[in-house]
């Protein structure tokens, strides 16, 4: 199982954090399959971060093997949609942008993928309007459209399946909007796909 990334999907989360814009195509990065929180388990608060960030990101369920997907037929790859957070360890990676460096150690660390039940993908659910959103403690840090992505799910399927073959339970974290921030120990982290919470997580 492979947990992809997107990173800068929402133009105001990369400008709040100062980057650049994607244009032509989405950012990847990759998490192992160690990074992934295990259901009803809870996120013990990294020893090796001072700044520890959540990114609450639709998540899409892969349900079929395929390497080069054209956007047409995308949606044939994926049948279920979740809400997850994407715990990133800022000062790790603000300090290793500032170096050149890769950041996987601040983004792919063990449990930092936190994810949801998945909801089945019908054509009821309007995958183009999709509501979620993250709580702390009761208090709403983040709101998100699926029609604000920069790149679309199917697009992301394209361009991932060009360099990676997806595979039957891999997962696809979409990006994040603007209102990441940073969480502590005791905090209480609750993740919505419309008015459904499907997601909580605990940080001790």
């Amino acid at each position: 199982m492979k947990i992809f990334c997107i990173g800068r999907n929402y133009a105001d989360h990369a400008k709040e954090l100062g980057n650049a814009v994607p244009t032509t195509e989405p950012v990847i990065f990759m998490k192992p399959e160690n990074a992934l929180l295990q259901a009803h388990t809870p996120f013990y608060y990294p020893e090796f971060t001072n700044q520890l960030h959540y990114e609450c990101e639709l998540v899409l369920r892969i349900c079929k093997n395929g390497k080069h997907v054209q956007s047409s037929f995308a949606s044939n790859y994926y049948n279920g949609i979740g809400v997850g957070i994407d715990f990133t360890a800022r000062d790790i990676q603000d300090e290793c942008k500032k170096k050149g460096l890769p950041w996987e150690k601040a983004k792919a660390f063990d449990n930092s993928a936190a994810v949801s039940t998945f909801l089945n993908m019908t054509p009821a659910l309007n995958k183009k309007n999709i509501n979620f959103s993250l709580k702390k403690n009761g208090e709403l840090m983040q709101k998100g459209l699926s029609s604000d992505m920069i790149f679309s799910f199917d697009s992301i399927i394209e361009h991932i399946s060009n360099y990676f073959s997806l595979n039957n339970g891999d997962l696809i974290f979409t990006g994040t909007p603007a209102g990441v921030g940073e969480c502590v120990v005791g905090d209480e982290l609750d993740c919505y796909i419309e008015n459904e919470k499907l997601l909580s997580v605990e940080i001790k």
